[in-house]
């Protein structure tokens, strides 16, 4: 996928390097294309037989068929058509890349052995979640005030949950409508505000997600962002 999408595919596009690929927002999540993930990544320049030829060499070797990850989905080709190809959500991208044996895949696993070292240390103590969390915030370039409201509403929305579930509540939708209410009179916005609002005001580079990011937490924010 390095030829031009059609106008009205834009938005439904990253861009990783020269690279273009395509993704759609199904049940309330991106899911990206494989054998663009695949280009991307990769030097071949048949990345839909070098796709094949990994899920053989997986299913050998590890007993794992990646097809069972992943979900078929009408997307944008060059020519303006949509065909039926694979796709995956963010966690079985990343399940994905780490059976890619490319140099270009590198920074993707080394990120995630980071992020899955630190989720064992915040398991061992959990004020180092709340610690991280600060000094993510404070890297985007959020002010302390925001970052203590932040903190703050997690916890009670944290509490709230707790409190939700002894007295028998367990509807999905019901949850949406306390994050929604909490973030309301916290921010003045709900998610779903939010989400607009950053969807406009944020252009995000795949390579400079974060001011003071590392080059292995940028490639990983292709696929962890949403805007």
């Amino acid at each position: 996928m390095s030829e031009e999408l059609p106008s009205e595919a834009q938005g439904k596009m990253i861009v990783f390097g020269a690279k273009q690929i395509r993704r759609e927002w199904v049940d309330d999540q991106w899911f990206f294309s494989v054998v663009d993930i695949i280009g991307a990544l990769t030097d071949s320049d048949a990345p839909s037989k070098y796709w094949t030829a990994m899920k053989r060499r997986e299913e050998k070797t590890s007993g794992i068929q990646l097809s069972t990850i992943c979900r078929q989905l009408k997307l944008t080709s060059a020519d303006g058509k949509s065909y039926r190809t694979e796709a995956v959500n963010t966690e079985a991208a990343f399940r994905i890349i780490q059976s890619i044996p490319s140099p270009r895949a590198e920074p993707f696993k080394r990120w995630l052995a980071e992020v899955g070292y630190q989720r064992v240390q915040e398991i061992e103590n959990p004020e180092l979640a709340q610690q991280r969390m600060r000094k993510l915030y404070q890297d985007k370039g959020y002010p302390d005030d925001w970052v203590e409201k932040r903190v703050r509403g997690i916890n009670v929305r944290g509490e709230l949950t707790s409190e939700w579930h002894k007295r028998g509540i367990k509807d999905q939708r019901d949850f949406a409508i306390l994050t929604g209410e909490i973030s309301k009179a916290t921010f003045g916005l709900t998610p779903a505000d939010y989400k607009k609002l950053s969807g406009r005001a944020l252009v995000k580079s795949c390579v400079n997600t974060l001011p003071g990011s590392s080059s292995d937490q940028a490639a990983a924010s292709v696929f962890t962002s949403s805007v």
